[in-house]
Formats: C-alpha cells, structure tokens, sequence
C-alpha cells in the first residue's frame, strides 16, 4: 500500500513540475518603419516546433515548452528577432526591421558607402530597396528600378539589353556619379556608364538609393545630376539561400541560385550567387545572353575589425538596336531593326556588344573606440570586350544589301566578297566587307579610406581619400571576314606603313575576350592607349542636436592624362603631352526640425570640375584641345519634409547652374545608316525645378505612393558645334546661338502614382502609373528644340508568399509582371529636331523624317523564388 502511495505520488509530483515549466509569453510585433502592427508574424519557441502567428493587431500568446528559453519572431521579408523570456512573460512590443533596409544590409564598408542616413541634413533622396528590385526588375535593366521616382527619366529601352540611360535632373549619365560600395564606377575616361556591363547589380543588390543634385557623397567627386548608391549584398551572417527561374515575353529565361554559409564561431563566413539570363528582346534583332557570379568572403576577427573579400561579374553579349527614321518604323513595323539579316538561313547581327567585367574589392572595417572607425576599400576591375560593326564596304554600298524587308542580305554580302580579287579587301579603299570588333579593354586600380569621429556629442568629422589609375587600351580587330581571306592594311599606320594582310578573326565571346585579343600587328583601323591617375582628399564637419543640423564638406582632387597612338603617329612620337589638372567642390547645409514631423532645409555646393580625358585631346588624336577648361557648376537646394507613421511628404526645389561644359550626340543617316556626332563645348546649362514625393499608409495592407516634378532645363548663350563621322574625323565646325534652348533627352514635367495592396495574408497586387510631358530631342544645344508628344505608361504586378519548411521559417514567392499594360504607343527619344512643315507626313504631329526610338510596348515576365 505505501509503495501505491508512493507511486501516486511521484506521478503527481511530475504532473505538477510539468505544468510548472510551461510559460505563457504574450507581445506584440510592429512594423518598425510605418510603426504598425505586422498580422501574420511567426513565433516560435527556439529549438522547438512549438509555434504561433500574431493576429490582425500584431499580437500573440504561445505557451512554451520550457520556464526560460528564447522565442524567435520573423516574417518573410524582415529580419529575425530572438527575445528572451523567463516565466509568465509579456514582452512587450517586438520591432522587426524588413531585411532588405539600409540598417541591416550593409555589413562592410558601411563608413565609405554615402547614404543618406549617414548625415542628419536632409537630401533630395529615394530608396528602393532589395524586395522591390527583386520584384519589379524582371526582365528588365536595373535602371528600370528608378523609374517611380521624380526627376528620373530611364530611355533607350527600345536599342538592347543593357543599353538604356539613365537622367536624372535633365543631366546625362556621365554627369551623374555612380558608386558600387562606395567605390566609383562611372567611365574614367568619359564618365559615361554602360549598363550591360552591369546587368548583374539587380541580383546582388540590397538596396539601390539616388540622392538627387548635391546629394551626401563626401568623394572628391562632382555629382551634378545626383548620386546614385548600388548597395550590394556581403557575407550574410546567417545561413540560406534562394533558387529562382524567371521567363518572360521572347523566350526570356533567367535562373538564379544563391548560397551562404553564414558566419561560423571563427568569424568566418561566405556567400555565392551564380545566375544565368537569355531572351530575344524586345525589338527583332535584339537577342542576348549573359551571367552572373558574386562571391563574398567575410572574416570578422574580433569586435574590432572585419573583413570582406568580394568578387563579382556579368559577361554578356547583346544585339543592338539603334534610332531609325519614324517612315521606316511605318513601313517594316514598330519592331523593326536594320542591323540583322540572315547568311544561309542563319541569323547572324552586325551590331553586337560584348563585354566582361570583373570586379573585385577588398574592404576593411575598423572599429578604433565608441567614437571613431576607419572603413578602407581596395578595389579593381579588369574589361575587356568591345562592339561591333562594318569594316570596309557596307552592306548599304552592295548591290542587293538590303532585303525586301529591310534587313541585311548577308548573302549578297559574302556574293560580293567573292568578286574582290584574291578575296583581300582594302578598308582605305573599301573594298570587302567584314565585321570588325571595337575594343574597349582596361584595367582599373583604386582605393577609398574614410575615417570617422563622434568628436563631441554634437560634432561629427569625417576625412578621407580617394585614389585611383586607369589604363585604358582601344583598338579595332577582325571577327568575320565574310567569305574574304583578310584585310590589306598597308599604309593605314604609320608605324605599319608597308603593305601587309590582316587574316585573323577573334571571338565575340565575352568569356574568352578576357584573354584573348588582337597583338598590336593584328589591329586595324585604330589603335591607342590611356592613362589616367586620380588623387583626391575630403572631408566633412557636422553639427547637430535635436533641433537643428548643419554641415560644411569639401574635397580637392588632382588628374594626370596621357595617350599613346600606334596608328596615327611615328613610335618616336606616339606618346602625347601629359595634362595635369585640378578640381574642388564645397557645399554646406543646415536643417531645423519644428518637431518630429516637420523639418526644413537648405543645401547648398559650388565644384570646379576637370574635363574628361575625351574631351582634352582633339579628335582621338595627341593633340591637345585648348578649349578645355573646368567645367563650374553651382548647386542651391531647399526643402521641407513631413513625417508620420501614416503619412510623409517631401518637398525639394532646385538650381543648378553649369557652365563650361561640354556636350555629345549622335544621329545616324537616313539613306546610308552612316553614324554621326555632334560635340557642343563652351555650353552653359541652368535648370531649376520642383520635385514632390509622397507616402501614405491608410490601413496595414495598403501602401500608397506618389510623385511629381516640374523642371525649366535650358541652354545659356553660345555654343561651338562639331561634327564627326563614326571613325571621329572632323566633318564641320560651327558657332550657334542657343540662348534658351531646352535640354532634351528627359521629360522635364513628370508625375506619377502608385499602390500596393495586400488582398490576403502574403498575397498582394501592385501597379504604378507615369506620365511624362515637356520631353525635347536629344540633340545638344539648340535654339528651338522638338517637342515630342507626351505619354503614360502603367505597370503592375502580382506577389504570392507562401511559407514552408516545418517551422515555416522558407518560403516560396511567386511574383507576376506586366509593364506598360495598356500598350501605349510611344516615342521614347529623338535624335533629331526636324520640324514639321506644311505638306510634310507627319506621326503624332513630327516629321517622320525623325529618327526616334520608340518605347517598348506590353512585356511580361513571371518567377519563382524559394528561399530556404
């Protein structure tokens, strides 16, 4: 009986220790940007499958296994938050940050890399961050991510993968600075930037931000249009990865796998990303292919210092489109290009650009003490590839070039070859016809410090350096003779003057264009090297308080030019007179804050900007432009914001004035497809405007977004126009008076409106709306300009998250695409401003005589991404 007893007992007593280790914890999880309940989070008891979901207003109760432990909350799309508990616990609110926000992302480099949150002045500035560019991107260049955003124009969609522009303020590319981590990646010589160079950033990209005008970069760079920051990915601290296959409209095709190892008890860490793209675009003709690898090594050593090793590419190749004339667009179609045709039944482009460019940085983060840390980054990249073209006759000087369907008759081509004598064409003749490859191979060295110091409470000062070298090497190789058996080169270069052949022919594969490429005795046409040494130091001191921000920043840089020219000058001669010179920037600003949601600010910056090396010496040749000076630009910014958890406003207005500038334009002949370019120096630019951005968050599911700008771009005084041909030989010289003038190339009037609504837990639709109006010719400084008529284009999309796993911690998203959805017809570009006169054909009131491009019409893409 006393051991029955005892029994009881025991299991009595086991009963009650059980019930005695379980915890009820409660709390709720907020959205930390809008400051709003998040539904739907997870939460699960850590080490176990014990789990529960918050409710509408965020909140939950799980009953644990355990008295103490750890619950971990997440959601799809925010980073993980382990909170600890012990016994009957309520934890209150639990904040989670989306994963892809600027906090979270920017593991190194974080003192180099210039965003906006790193100063409290206020910018112009907007954000996009990882989901959306994963999400909306598509098929798409990375670009296309800035297009909801004001002052932004994004065209040239319509010429090929990878080839579009991008302005913001009315100013070009090469005026704009473009940074990858901090590191500077616009054209060396030109500023000019080639985005299929960079098709890859969509795929590694935590976050894309574009700070407009002044901006907060502390380079000695010169941002006159704005400052656009690519934030990549690093070595993730935690274990995963994802899978994704995307198709889309012509046989588009991507596939994407990413992996990271997340960081071990050593501190050591890696992550990987390999996709692969192919599609035949948009317009006939425009078919390309390419991949991407990123590779990232992170060592973090102790609590001080970390590193980080990444190395990352995109080899591609596409087939181009250029402008046409609107009359050719009415005859062959809206799709057509006249840089195909077919040889034997096979498709074979004229017009293919080929590229590969590693990209390789080693950063160093150093955390010295709670007031200062040291960011160092040591970066290189090596490209090689080029584009290619006719060499010799073309196919618009062969009787029967051109098809029916104005297409290239290859055949014809290779019919003529057969008639040249012993098959030896003579490009100082033109006589053959082959396709030529353009190269474009350099290497580039650089480094960037920034060390940063709370130096009171109130006063931060950052200083630092910038320095980098370019050797850049350009020249013309063969890559289909066509039926010939070479090139007659005699006498083309002087440092070759006998006569000799030239048979080999290269590959276009931008795998094997980084090693294998025309020796100097095998070039044609032309053949020279750059080098380009920059140095520049910066520095910045800031003062803030709750209230009140103010700050003065400044940087001086130094450039050194040389050119070497194997063909144009004897070897004693072929290396030009070095240029050497200097350029600064300064700006300042303050802000004041009536109270946590109204602030109100000023900016203002004055640079001293050095010309490109293109434009120092004359012609592509040794020769020195005398013309040349600093360009000086002048930059006045004011603005005001509003914040609050449902609702934020922005308001920015601008004035920028640009003088002793130089600008480039190109236009292709109408009867022989003969490419031109029209170089403007001495210009002065001023541009003012207003720009509008809007946020609203009425209820958690629905997201509401807009934005408007209002811009007055227009030309000052005089300008001196030069024309030259494709092999840049000087065709004309001329004064004109362009005295407001309009800038072209961006819609100078833009506003647009959009929404994303969450219909179901996880499932949700978006769409967004933009319209474009005051959009001129791209064609330099003129007096009158030519207006092209405005137009609206509508996305939208699709996204579906559905969790998996056994503790729902993957998922799997499904994510639909369909750009311009209405298919509105319309002109993106022009490169001409050829007036309407009566009696003229007309489209849309232009002259078709124009040469335009013309929007993409309605495209589609659709993907699956599992994350795990």
């Amino acid at each position: 009986m006393r051991n029955i007893t005892r029994f009881f007992v025991a299991v009595a007593f086991m009963f009650t220790a059980f019930s005695m280790a379980q915890s009820t914890v409660t709390g709720t999880v907020m959205d930390a940007e809008m400051n709003a309940p998040l539904p739907g989070a997870n939460i699960v008891e850590k080490g176990t499958s014990n789990g529960v979901s918050s409710d509408f207003d965020g909140n939950f109760t799980i009953t644990t296994e355990a008295a103490s432990g750890e619950v971990v909350v997440s959601y799809v799309g925010y980073g993980k938050v382990t909170v600890s508990f012990d016994g009957d616990t309520n934890l209150g609110s639990i904040t989670l940050t989306p994963d892809n926000s600027l906090d979270e992302v920017v593991i190194v480099g974080s003192g180099l890399i210039d965003l906006a949150e790193d100063r409290k002045t206020p910018i112009a500035v907007s954000t996009i961050k990882a989901t959306e560019i994963q999400e909306k991107v598509g098929a798409q260049d990375v670009t296309m991510t800035l297009v909801n955003t004001p002052s932004v124009y994004v065209a040239s969609q319509a010429s090929g993968f990878g080839d579009t522009n991008i302005r913001v303020r009315g100013f070009e590319q090469d005026n704009t600075a473009f940074l990858l981590n901090g590191q500077p990646i616009n054209g060396m010589e030109d500023g000019k930037m080639y985005w299929s160079n960079w098709s890859g950033v969509s795929d590694i990209a935590s976050a894309v931000q574009i700070q407009r005008g002044l901006g907060s970069s502390k380079l000695a760079i010169s941002s006159v249009g704005g400052t656009v920051n690519f934030i990549t990915k690093a070595t993730d601290r935690n274990q995963g990865g994802f899978a994704s296959v995307t198709t889309g409209y012509n046989n588009y095709l991507k596939t994407t796998l990413s992996y990271s190892t997340g960081l071990n008890e050593k501190g050591f860490g890696a992550s990987v990303m390999m996709s692969h793209w192919q599609g035949d675009g948009y317009n006939f003709g425009t078919k390309g292919q390419g991949q991407t690898y990123f590779i990232s090594l992170g060592y973090k050593i102790n609590d001080a210092h970390e590193l980080n090793f990444l190395l990352t590419g995109a080899p591609q190749w596409h087939d181009q489109n250029y402008r046409k004339r609107i009359s050719d667009y009415l005859t062959y179609g809206k799709k057509y290009n006249y840089n195909y045709g077919y040889l034997n039944g096979e498709y074979l482009s004229l017009r293919r650009n080929f590229y590969h460019k590693p990209v390789a940085n080693l950063n160093w983060d150093w955390n010295i003490n709670e007031k200062s840390n040291l960011s160092t980054v040591l970066y290189a990249s090596w490209g090689r590839g080029g584009g290619t073209g006719s060499y010799g006759t073309g196919n618009t000087y062969i009787d029967n070039g051109v098809t029916d369907n104005g297409l290239i008759n290859w055949n014809a081509v290779v019919d003529y070859n057969s008639t040249v004598p012993n098959r030896i064409g003579d490009a100082s003749t033109y006589t053959g016809s082959a396709i030529r490859g353009s190269m474009n191979n350099h290497a580039w060295y650089g480094l960037v410090t920034n060390y940063e110091n709370q130096l009171t409470d109130n006063l931060s000062m950052n200083v630092g350096a910038d320095l980098r070298t370019y050797k850049g090497t350009h020249f013309r190789q063969l890559v289909n003779l066509l039926g010939l058996n070479g090139f007659e080169e005699g006498g083309i270069s002087l440092q070759y003057p006998s006569s000799y052949v030239v048979s080999e022919t290269y590959s276009i594969n931008p795998w094997s264009t980084m090693f294998n490429y025309a020796d100097e005795d095998e070039r044609v046409d032309y053949d020279y090297d750059e080098r380009i040494n920059y140095g520049g130091v910066f520095g910045q001191l800031e003062y803030a308080t709750d209230k009140f921000s103010a700050f003065v920043q400044g940087s001086v840089s130094t450039q050194s030019h040389i050119r070497w020219d194997r063909f144009q000058y004897v070897e004693a001669e072929e290396e030009s007179e070095s240029v050497n010179n200097t350029g600064f920037n300064i700006k300042g600003g303050g802000s004041y804050s009536f109270n946590d949601r109204n602030t109100v600010y000023a900016n203002a910056g004055y640079y001293s900007r050095q010309p490109y090396h293109d434009n120092i010496y004359l012609n592509y040749t040794n020769d020195i432009n005398p013309l040349t000076e600093n360009e000086k630009i002048l930059g006045l910014e004011l603005g005001y914001t509003y914040t609050s958890s449902v609702f934020s406003a922005s308001l920015d207005l601008y004035r920028t004035s640009w003088k002793d500038r130089v600008t480039t334009s190109s236009y292709t002949d109408g009867d022989t497809n003969d490419l031109f370019y029209e170089t403007d120096e001495g210009v002065e630019q001023l541009h003012t405007g207003a720009e509008l951005q809007l946020t609203a968050r009425p209820f958690r599911a629905l997201r509401l977004k807009g934005f408007v700008s209002v811009g007055n771009w227009e030309y000052v005084g005089d300008a001196q126009t030069t024309t030259r041909d494709e092999n840049l030989n000087t065709l004309s010289v001329e004064m004109e008076d362009v005295d407001g003038g309009k800038v072209g190339g961006a819609a100078q009037t833009t506003f647009g409106l959009g929404f994303d609504y969450e219909i179901l837990e996880r499932f949700s639709i978006d769409a967004d709306y933009r319209y474009y109006n005051n959009l001129y010719a791209d064609v330099g400084a003129i007096k009158e300009n030519l207006e092209l008529p405005g137009f609206g284009v509508t996305d939208a999309g699709i996204s579906y998250k559905m969790l998996v796993g056994k503790n729902k911690t993957n998922s799997v998203n499904l994510r639909f695409n369909m750009n311009n959805v209405l298919d509105e017809e319309y002109i993106s570009e022009s490169s001409t401003a050829i007036k309407a006169e009566a009696g003229d054909q007309t489209y849309d009131g232009l002259n078709v005589n124009n040469q335009v491009y013309f929007g993409n019409g309605r495209t589609w893409n659709f993907g699956i991404r599992y994350n795990f």
